[in-house]
């Protein structure tokens, strides 16, 4: 793309710190960005947004996001770009003159072994790359170029409420979640294993019940009877498919008694770390970028399989590569181990919390972008 400006060589990392990315889309990418912004302005920095939304096809479905505007910023600074390599480019043109004699940072996530060879298109265009799990980190090293590619986990402790993991006292009822946005494809997030493993636990057992919570379920038109037919008629499945605000989200993580998420790959699993900082323990793939925070000690891992990496949604379509099958027969005697054990459920649940309220703090964001950049707030 001849319109997009690359920015100087020697361009130094200065404030303001101006972050830009989907702010008012609910994506990954998006959230990753908010949280982003969030934690380097609690930490004193001068930060700054620019919402590329609309310029990246994004629905705009967080609109109550708040940030100064950084459009009108000239000369030196530093841009924190939420765009993955290969739309690199198209961001960079949408920029425009703010890129000049700014130092730019590719903040990218990827969910599999290897980046495509189309995310070369934004090496370019960045002085250094930023991903959210030591995963993603493998995966674009070979591409980077001799660019620095730096682990910042997402600041999720900004998700949730101080008060929020001291939740009312639950009904009898054994309650599990999901939840995923399917726009990041169904395959990978595989709700199917989730259903499975809590049908093979739980049968029709009216005191326990799963509920997956679904996001732009008309980006793949067989969804409706692909979970049709996984869930086949079982009364305590339920599939939430509305659009839910901070409060009605932080309600159903505090009413979940486990978290499940047998995915096949994540870059980060940012539902994961969410749900264990409200203290909810978490069965998961053990697999991808959750592995750097949740082990035997802080969550459930889930043994696999690895599997060719084959996606009907074709973003993650790449046979020659694998992800990650989770073990359904494991998985639901995990349910059924937790369902029968209280104290495990918050002992797990505490330990998780407590340890990601430790790595995965708006604190330790902060120290490690002022430690990478070397600028004090």
């Amino acid at each position: 793309m001849l319109a997009a400006p690359r920015p100087r060589v020697d361009a130094q990392p200065t404030e303001p710190l101006i972050v830009v990315g989907p702010l008012q889309s609910s994506s990954g990418i998006g959230q990753a960005a908010r949280l982003c912004y969030q934690a380097l302005k609690q930490s004193g920095f001068d930060v700054r947004g620019i919402d590329l939304t609309n310029t990246l096809m994004q629905p705009m479905d967080h609109p109550s996001f708040e940030w100064a505007d950084g459009r009108s910023c000239r000369g030196s600074g530093t841009l924190i770009v939420h765009v993955n390599g290969p739309l690199l480019p198209l961001a960079m043109a949408a920029l425009g003159a703010v890129v000049r004699d700014k130092f730019v940072i590719g903040s990218w996530a990827w969910e599999l072994p290897r980046v495509p060879d189309e995310w070369r298109y934004g090496i370019p265009f960045v002085h250094e790359i930023w991903v959210p799990s030591s995963f993603v980190a493998k995966a674009v090293l070979p591409i980077a170029m001799n660019r620095p590619v730096r682990v910042m986990f997402h600041p999720a402790a900004n998700c949730r409420s101080e008060t929020a993991i001291n939740s009312p006292i639950k009904p009898t009822e054994f309650r599990a979640l999901t939840i995923l946005n399917v726009a990041s494809s169904f395959a990978r997030k595989n709700p199917i294993a989730a259903v499975r493993a809590f049908r093979a636990a739980f049968g029709d057992d009216p005191n326990a019940r799963l509920t997956i919570k679904v996001s732009n379920a008309s980006s793949f038109k067989d969804i409706s009877r692909i979970m049709a037919e996984a869930i086949d008629g079982c009364s305590n499945v339920t599939i939430l498919d509305k659009t839910v605000d901070e409060a009605e989200l932080e309600r159903l993580y505090l009413d979940a008694d486990v978290y499940m998420s047998l995915h096949r790959a994540e870059g980060f699993g940012l539902t994961l770390a969410e749900a264990m900082l409200y203290g909810v323990p978490v069965i998961a793939t053990n697999w991808s970028g959750n592995v750097d925070f949740l082990n035997d000690q802080t969550g459930v891992p889930i043994p696999f399989q690895l599997v060719s990496a084959q996606d009907p949604q074709g973003t993650y379509d790449y046979p020659d590569m694998m992800w990650a099958e989770a073990d359904v027969d494991v998985a639901a005697k995990e349910l059924q181990r937790l369902r029968g054990d209280a104290r495990l459920r918050k002992q797990i649940g505490e330990q998780g919390a407590r340890y990601a309220r430790d790595i995965l703090s708006p604190q330790a964001y902060a120290s490690n972008a002022q430690r990478y950049l070397g600028l004090t707030p």
